[in-house]
């Protein structure tokens, strides 16, 4: 098991561990007992995760003796909302959860964000722990305390900054993902090289074959190097007040081009657009040397993941929807561009008629 700290003896929150490895789950059990004491142990989790991991791991906790309940809601970003917010605190209450009892996240980016939000206002705050299933929890979204619910006006406008107490990132739960989902969390794993790692990234263009066939080396090596890149991040601005907002390279579009979809596109399909057309965008403007944008788009290709946007969308609905970014500033839309690959910087604003004139380039 691979161990990695998050150093946040700071202002707001705690330093915890992310641990990594392959077939952990007992020992993820006794590391929550030993280090998370609580009166009650609640696990939060979808109806799939539920079916394929829940009731095998409420079995491994009751079986050393934890006072551990589930519950389960439907799979999906439809459930993201606020009204599954208030069934899953109504059935916590019905379980006799209170300020002594401890939360654990199962499941990918929307339980994850479900259950820390949670964790931050149910009796004004409980601790949680993290236990991603998906590729996109395990490398992001799963660490560094951003919690979120999306409103009809867009996606995870009502959040929270709440960091978890622990992280736990067992591999072997990617062997039960369906590839779509396996092709998401490459989208993030592509974007840390894009923005920080150079050599990560030539690592994924001369091994994507193994990293696709999930080769447990190579899988360890990189989650693992995802992780430690965020973290480094995080240590340096928790609260997204700077250096943090490069993490969000390839999201401001993309989480434009999911809302317009009505989510017909995945996270990890409108992040894989959305790296592609700031590629573009830092390209017009100069910023960038063309081939290196042609280098993001040909690997965001070999991951299987789509190089152009669906033409029923839109470009004016994808504006408009930019307009309701959360972090936006005034009417100012600041995307992260870049000078090369490893080396991005947020940009002031982009003018609508460069962004309008991308997304038709990019259509279908």
């Amino acid at each position: 098991m691979r161990s990695i700290k998050v150093n946040l003896e700071k202002k707001y929150s705690s330093s915890y561990e992310i641990r990594i490895g392959n077939g952990i789950i007992d020992r993820i059990a006794l590391l929550v007992a030993k280090n998370h004491k609580a009166d009650k142990y609640a696990i939060i989790t979808d109806d799939n995760v539920a079916r394929l991991h829940g009731k095998n791991f409420l079995a491994v906790l009751k079986n050393i003796g934890l006072n551990a309940d589930m519950i389960d809601f439907p799979a999906g970003e439809a459930s993201k909302n606020i009204g599954t917010i208030l069934d899953i605190s109504d059935k916590l209450l019905k379980l006799g959860a209170d300020r002594t009892t401890c939360l654990i996240a199962l499941g990918g980016g929307v339980a994850g964000d479900m259950t820390g939000f949670i964790a931050s206002v149910y009796m004004r705050g409980v601790p949680y722990v993290q236990i991603p299933t998906s590729l996109v929890a395990q490398v992001d979204s799963a660490i560094g305390g951003k919690t979120a619910i999306d409103l009809p006006a867009g996606k995870n406008l009502l959040g929270t900054f709440n960091q978890p107490s622990e992280v736990f990132a067992d591999l072997n739960f990617l062997n039960t993902l369906p590839a779509k989902e396996f092709e998401n969390g490459l989208a993030e794993i592509i974007k840390y090289g894009i923005i920080d790692d150079e050599k990560m990234f030539i690592l994924l263009e001369d091994n994507m074959d193994a990293v696709k066939q999930k080769d447990p080396v190579m899988m360890l090596k990189i989650v693992e190097n995802c992780c430690r890149i965020k973290k480094a991040i995080i240590e340096i601005d928790e609260r997204e007040q700077g250096l943090r907002r490069i993490l969000n390279y390839g999201h401001t579009l993309g989480h434009a081009l999911e809302a317009v979809s009505d989510y017909k596109l995945s996270h990890g399909e409108g992040v894989a657009l959305g790296m592609i057309a700031a590629a573009r965008i830092s390209a017009k403007k100069n910023y960038l040397d063309a081939q290196e944008a042609t280098r993001i788009e040909e690997i965001i290709r070999l991951a299987n993941l789509p190089t152009k946007i669906p033409g029923f969308l839109p470009a004016g609905e994808i504006i408009n929807r930019l307009q309701m970014d959360k972090k936006k500033k005034g009417d100012t839309i600041h995307f992260v561009l870049l000078k090369k690959i490893g080396m991005p910087f947020i940009n002031g604003g982009v003018a609508n008629d460069i962004i309008g004139e991308v997304i038709e380039e990019m259509k279908l």
